[in-house]
């Protein structure tokens, strides 16, 4: 070989070699070049995952060797003696690393050992650290360190913990290896656990209910993987508390459930007091007074509540809701209450009311009734002397006489009477004032109170209860009867009384009143008062049969106070338990009504044992509201006679209610017999105008069923609690006249009923009375009349459009024409005719206005033509008129044999008159003033001829 040739391939040597050892590593393999591991730094090294369960590890970065040709890697170094790991070498100089086994990083959680790569020469290049994590899966549960739990508490305590409970994780790390949350698995369990496992009860344990409370608590690791359960068992340790057991705080009341027992699992305990029991007393109060005016009577209004009762229907309201003929008392403010009729609220300075002379005289009779309902307080400021009167009647003017009063003083109920009630000496003393010491006058409770008097016998009732007379309870005080003085009458006044010298009001009464009412030369039966203060709600008393010897029980007249004695302490237990509540109320008030049980023991000796009360409440829920609904034919088509002799309003009338989801009629169901309504209102629109219209209702109905009806041009209004049969047969009687039909097209009549004094509405039901208006009439034809236009003298039916006019004024042909359909309609016999003096007037006048009508008639179609030509000819069939050979004729030589009674005679007198229109307003009626081409259908041509009115005849008068 040539010198120049060892030369160069000694510089391509040099070249090479100096390439191969360069850092950026762009030549990869070299026969002869020396092994290396791919790492931008042999420090940084290798970091792998491997998960519990497999044996692949993830290594980043990728194990690769570069620089030569590699056949292997070798672990070289391990750092803390084992390494359980090989390097499988995949081709191309990169490998992967596997785990020789299945590792536990609940044994160990990290490894750490040197690799090298290993060229196909044996060359080794530098090591590098790899380091390797165990990833941890979530193989094992929670285990509780104690096999079970147990700790004892006391009875009637709450505690902030009563015991922990823990357990742990053997997984390696947090993730799986941390507690997270503890459960109680046992349900209907007053206890809580937290997650730190602490468990505390959630109300006062009881030993009665359960000595023993065992639970069954498991735990869960953060990856939500649960325990075995573990047995926790909190044992209750009896510790006696003095008074009533098992008494709930509340009881739901479902209305119509009848009876339902409040304390059916009641018990009076002792404990261990020594005590040999004598005798025990307990006192159960129902408080209703809170609700309207008490026992929930709300729901009816006075009026509705003493019909119910069957009270005399001739007793005089003398504070009614204010209204149409009723205006003496707006001037009074009211308490509504919830959904009650209204109490009147007396300020004791300015609040009282006259009662007009017409609504009660003002002189009592020798029996009479006076009844209300009072809410009365004691006031401090007030002297004992002072008059608080709820009635009286005095001088009128000049004196101060006291004639009757009812008033309050001092906390006494005090009625005077200084009249002569019989004939005889008028210098005898007689009784003139009673006063009763009551309680009730200033509890600021609702109280009903009636005084019945049979001079000179008087009693009380409170509350529907007979007051019975003391010694001196009523204290009675005798006077000497008024004198007889002329031209003095007397002011009847509610709230205080009339001061005739002084000229004004005196003795207010500070409190509320309602229902007050009077009834002459009648008393009221003791029933009827003590069903107006009845409670519809009330405690259900034991059966009699429980009762043991030694036993007593008592009750007041409401039912809202039980107490029982005796000494059977056993049998007070059994008794209380059996103590119910009811309300018959179909659609009670909603709400709260609290209980109260207030108990004695008495020892031996005499010494007594405090029994703890006991509150609790009846939470009436909430009644499924009923839904009325009226039903009927809404229009209905009456002829112009029929609305002369008067129209039934609603005929096919219907009314329903739907309580539960159910329809009832009714004639379905005797259950519905009892549904009941207490009022309808009617309401007319237009109002009625009294000249000629009137709506009746069926008195002889209304005074068998006890309902009240009011009328007025607006319409009717019917109330009274009653049964919806009743009201159904009464409202299917009310009867609309119309003395001039002609005026009107329909009636519109608007009817709303309600129940529970307007607590539940109906539907508005809208019923429509249409008049039918007669035909046009046909139009004889003359022997000069052209007929080239029959189709314009057919009979047509007038468009209803035509027959409303919005003004009242009439031109001379509609005044003829609406005196010829009104005299037709209401006497076919009757002829009304011209003297031969007047006609040629009157045929002049009409056709003049003809003429003029014709002429606005002709400009209204010119103008409609324009825009509604295709409509030209059915305009001029249902309008037209021919007016070529259209003559009125009035035959001269017809007479009346005899003239009626309030009509025009023959003596030179012609009279042609319309119906006095201008008695009706234009909010009142729908005046028809386009009849002059309307009348009714022909009945034939005898029928024609024998009805001598006015004809139009075209043969005679050309226009």
């Amino acid at each position: 070989m040539s010198r120049i040739m060892i030369q160069k391939c000694l510089l391509l040597a040099v070249y090479l070699g100096c390439a191969a050892s360069s850092t950026n590593g762009t030549l990869e393999t070299f026969a002869n070049g020396v092994p290396r591991l791919d790492l931008e730094s042999l420090e940084s090294g290798y970091h792998g995952l491997v998960k519990e369960n497999e044996t692949l590890v993830e290594v980043t970065p990728r194990i690769r060797g570069v620089g030569a040709d590699i056949c292997s890697f070798r672990i070289v170094n391990k750092h803390h003696g084992e390494a359980p790991f090989e390097i499988i070498l995949k081709g191309e100089g990169e490998a992967e690393l596997r785990a020789r086994r299945v590792l536990n990083c609940e044994k160990r959680k990290n490894y750490k050992f040197d690799i090298a790569a290993v060229s196909c020469s044996g060359d080794q290049s530098d090591n590098a650290t790899v380091h390797i994590t165990v990833v941890d899966i979530n193989e094992y549960a929670p285990a509780f360190l104690e096999p079970s739990y147990v700790r004892q508490v006391d009875e009637g305590r709450l505690y902030q913990e009563i015991l922990r409970v823990e357990a742990s994780d053997r997984d390696c790390t947090p993730k799986f290896g941390d507690i997270c949350k503890y459960e109680i698995l046992t349900s209907d369990q007053p206890f809580v656990i937290d997650n730190e496992g602490a468990i505390r009860n959630t109300e006062p344990l009881d030993y009665e209910r359960s000595h023993n409370h065992i639970l069954s608590v498991v735990a869960y690791d953060c990856g939500m993987k649960q325990s075995v359960p573990v047995m926790v068992t909190v044992k209750v340790n009896r510790i006696c508390k003095l008074g009533w057991k098992g008494i709930p705080e509340r009881v739901d009341y479902a209305p119509g459930s009848g009876r339902e027992d409040l304390f059916p699992t009641a018990q009076l305990k002792l404990c261990d007091v020594p005590c040999a029991v004598h005798s025990v007393q307990t006192k159960l109060t129902l408080a209703t007074s809170h609700i309207g005016k008490g026992c929930d009577r709300d729901t009816y209004s006075v009026q509705s509540q003493r019909k119910l009762c069957g009270a005399s229907s001739e007793s005089v309201d003398l504070l009614p809701t204010p209204g149409s003929g009723l205006e003496w008392t707006k001037s009074l403010a009211t308490d509504e209450g919830h959904e009650s009729d209204q109490m009147f609220e007396f300020d004791g300075s300015t609040s009282a009311v006259s009662v007009p002379s017409e609504v009660l005289d003002h002189g009592l009779a020798r029996t009479f009734t006076i009844a209300t309902w009072l809410k009365h307080k004691a006031h401090a400021d007030l002297d004992k002397h002072t008059k608080e009167h709820i009635l009286c009647s005095a001088d009128d003017h000049k004196m101060n006489r006291h004639h009757y009063a009812w008033f309050v003083r001092n906390c006494r109920l005090i009625l005077l009477l200084r009249r002569d009630f019989s004939e005889g000496d008028l210098n005898i003393f007689r009784p003139a004032e009673w006063r009763w010491k009551l309680p009730q006058v200033c509890d600021n409770e609702w109280h009903h109170y009636a005084v019945l008097v049979r001079f000179p016998e008087v009693q009380l009732y409170v509350d529907g209860t007979l007051f019975k007379n003391e010694k001196k309870n009523p204290e009675i005080i005798d006077d000497w009867p008024l004198h007889p003085t002329k031209g003095i009458n007397t002011t009847l006044t509610v709230g205080a009384c009339w001061q005739g010298s002084e000229n004004k009001m005196k003795h207010h009464l500070n409190g509320y009143l309602a229902g007050l009412s009077v009834l002459l030369n009648k008393l009221e039966k003791p029933a009827v008062l003590a069903c107006l203060h009845k409670c519809k709600e009330s405690l259900e008393v034991p059966a009699m049969e429980l009762l043991e010897p030694g036993m007593e029980l008592l009750t007041n007249s409401d039912l809202t106070e039980l107490s029982i004695e005796g000494d059977n302490k056993t049998n007070l237990e059994v008794l209380v338990k059996k103590i119910g509540y009811s309300n018959s109320r179909e659609f009670p008030t909603p709400g709260r009504r609290n209980l109260h049980l207030s108990t004695v023991v008495m020892c031996d000796r005499g010494r007594p044992i405090k029994v703890p009360p006991v509150e609790s409440y009846i939470m009436v829920l909430q009644p499924q509201q009923p839904s009325i609904e009226i039903n009927g034919t809404t229009n209905l088509a009456r002829d112009y006679q029929d609305f002369r002799n008067g129209v039934r309003v609603f005929t096919d009338l219907h009314i329903s209610v739907q309580p539960s989801g159910k329809m009832w009629k009714h004639g379905e169901s005797m259950s519905v017999i009892q549904k009941k309504l207490d009022s309808c209102i009617v309401s007319v629109y237009p109002s009625l105008n009294p000249d000629h219209e009137s709506l009746t209702l069926p008195e002889n109905m209304l005074t068998q069923f006890g309902i009240v009806a009011k009328i007025s041009k607006d319409g009717a209004t019917v109330s009274g609690s009653d049964i919806i049969y009743n009201y159904e047969e009464v409202l299917r009687q009310i009867q609309y006249t119309n003395r001039k039909p002609a005026y009107y097209l329909n009636r519109v009549f608007k009817l709303i009923c309600s129940e529970m004094n307007g607590r539940f509405l109906s539907n508005e039901y809208v019923q429509t009375l249409t008049v039918i208006h007669p035909r046009v009439p046909t139009a004889k034809p003359s022997a000069a009349a052209p007929t080239e236009a029959p189709a314009q003298t057919a009979d047509k039916q007038v468009p209803a459009h035509l027959l409303l006019s919005p003004q009242h004024v009439k031109s001379p042909v509609h005044t003829i024409v609406d005196h010829y359909l009104e005299t037709k309609m209401s006497d076919r016999t009757q002829a009304v005719i011209a003297p031969p003096g007047h006609a040629v007037t009157i045929i002049i006048v009409v056709c003049v206005g003809f003429l003029l009508f014709m002429i606005v008639l002709g400009v209204v179609r010119i103008r409609a033509a324009h825009h509604r030509a295709t409509q030209e000819e059915i305009q001029d069939t249902e309008m037209a008129w021919d007016d070529s050979a259209l003559t009125i004729t009035v035959n001269p030589m017809e007479q009346l044999e005899s003239p009626r009674p309030g009509k025009p005679g023959t003596h030179g007198q012609s009279h042609i008159a319309p119906d006095d229109d201008e008695s009706s307003d234009d909010n009142s009626s729908y005046h028809d003033d386009d009849l002059d081409s309307t009348d009714e259908e022909e009945e034939g041509s005898a029928a024609v001829s024998k009805v001598k009115d006015l004809e139009w005849d075209n043969s005679t008068l050309a226009i």
